[in-house]
């Protein structure tokens, strides 16, 4: 006879089985990459086996951890997560490689991306959220009312939809939203930033602070005009803290803070090589990029001393933890298209841990073309044959790869490198067969500006880079 209980109790097993299989594939599926893509160490791994707290419905079990700024009694400022020590160790643009930010030491990542909070939390990452407040120079009018409030009920609802997500670190209020960039119409007139922009982030601000009294609020500024902290100051006052942009003016932030009264904290929200803007031009305006070696000994002075030193700096946001094209496709990004990683990489860890990684990027001191370093003006003939040789070493003794290309320059230029490419490489300017640290290349036909760019691989996930910016002039009608 059969015994009923016996089949009952099978059947719920069997049910709890088949239910725990939906619930991991369903946890897998949403921890997988979206923009920028994955990882390609055990990103996509990670995601399918990390636990998550969800309910049997479709909605996330999720519990708010309390971040709060305590200011001590020496006056520095002491960032406190779910009433422990957190000092931020974070990147921008982390998505693609948010597996090695945790393993190297980093802590928490800056995005706008909803999908990034579970992929964070899963790797014990926070996020510094931007929620989706407009700058004037994105078409937003600080004067229409109409437009504040839509944009005012729109941000509010996305604070009330992940508010209790133990991810969130801070609500960051729009980057660099006084940046109005001149329209280059020289019958257009001068822009001026509308102010009320800043009445806007206190409204909302404090708004914030009503519906979640556990997370920081901030807005986001650059360096280029410091007037503008004490206009900051006095129409937002609800701000808990400010985000801060900067790259080689980076050392006088801390001064132009205390000359406008600045006296909360503030955490560095982009930081990291010299901006375009910010170094030396060719004699026909083309700004001089440093080597990888360069940038990383700067990441590691600028670290040192800038962001771990001031006592209202409660942490930082590298910039940029992917590879990205703005100005050229090296700049900002410390890791290639392929995924490998520059020096800056490897100093971030050992800011962050104290240990360097186990194999380390090559070095790339120098890169001459026709004789000349970057800085040297180089003008060519078309058509022409020159030399060039880059210096590289390598501390762990690992052979070391070259790649050469010629690109011309970009022309297309958007704010933060909206809309820009990487130009496509110039043919048969370097041999196919160019892959040792001395070569001769051949100069375009096409008069104009360009760069020779080299590449240097140890075959373990690194590399360095260099370029040299020339002008090909126009050809002389006396043949001379």
């Amino acid at each position: 006879m059969i015994d009923v209980r016996v089949v009952f109790s099978a059947l719920v097993l069997l049910l709890a089985v088949g239910a725990s299989e939906a619930l991991g594939q369903r946890t897998a599926r949403s921890g997988q990459a979206t923009s920028g893509g994955s990882d390609p160490g055990d990103d996509e791994a990670l995601s399918a086996q990390a636990p998550r707290a969800e309910t049997a419905g479709d909605e996330p079990a999720q519990t708010a951890v309390s971040v709060e700024i305590v200011e001590q009694s020496d006056g520095d400022f002491q960032l406190l997560r779910g009433g422990e020590p957190y000092y931020v160790k974070g990147a921008k643009g982390a998505g693609p490689h948010l597996d090695r930010l945790a393993r190297y030491g980093g802590n928490s990542v800056r995005t706008s991306d909803p999908e990034m909070l579970d992929r964070a939390h899963e790797r014990g990452l926070t996020v510094q959220f931007h929620l989706p407040v407009t700058a004037q120079r994105d078409g937003m009018d600080y004067s229409d009312p109409e437009a504040v409030r839509e944009q005012k009920e729109e941000v509010l609802a996305m604070v009330r939809k992940y508010k209790d997500h133990p991810a969130v670190l801070f609500w960051e209020l729009g980057n660099e939203l006084d940046h109005v960039p001149d329209t280059g119409d020289p019958d257009a007139g001068e822009t001026t930033v509308n102010w009320k922009v800043y009445d806007a982030v206190n409204e909302l601000a404090k708004a914030i602070h009503e519906e979640d009294p556990n997370h920081p609020v901030l807005t986001v500024l650059g360096t280029g005009t410091p007037e503008k902290l004490g206009r900051l100051q006095r129409r937002a006052p609800a701000l808990d803290l400010i985000g801060v942009n900067a790259y080689a003016d980076i050392g006088q932030v801390e001064a132009w803070l205390e000359e406008y009264g600045w006296e909360r904290p503030y955490v560095f929200t982009e930081w990291g090589p010299s901006g375009f803007w910010q170094v030396p031009q060719t004699d026909w305006g083309r700004a001089v990029e440093e080597t990888t070696t360069t940038k990383a000994h700067l990441y590691r002075e600028r670290y040192r001393s800038s962001i771990r030193g001031p006592e209202q700096c409660v942490g930082s946001y590298v910039f940029l933890w992917q590879q990205h094209q703005e100005r050229t496709h090296t700049w900002f990004g410390m890791f290639d298209a392929e995924g490998r990683a520059s020096e800056a990489v490897g100093v971030m860890q050992h800011a962050w841990t104290g240990e360097w990684p186990d194999n380390r990027a090559p070095h790339l001191n120098t890169l001459i073309a026709g004789g000349r370093t970057a800085y040297g003006d180089l003008r060519l003939k078309p058509g022409e044959r020159y030399p060039a040789s880059a210096f590289a070493t390598d501390r762990d003794g690992d052979a070391l790869r070259y790649d050469w290309e010629v690109l011309p320059e970009n022309t297309n230029f958007g704010y933060g490198g909206q809309g820009e490419t990487k130009p496509p490489p110039v043919s048969d300017a370097v041999p196919a067969d160019a892959n040792q640290r001395r070569i001769a290349f051949t100069a375009p036909s096409e008069p104009g500006a360009y760069r020779l760019f080299a590449y240097v691989y140890d075959g373990n996930g690194h590399y360095a880079t260099a370029n040299v910016p020339f002008l090909v002039e126009e050809p002389d009608p006396a043949g001379r």
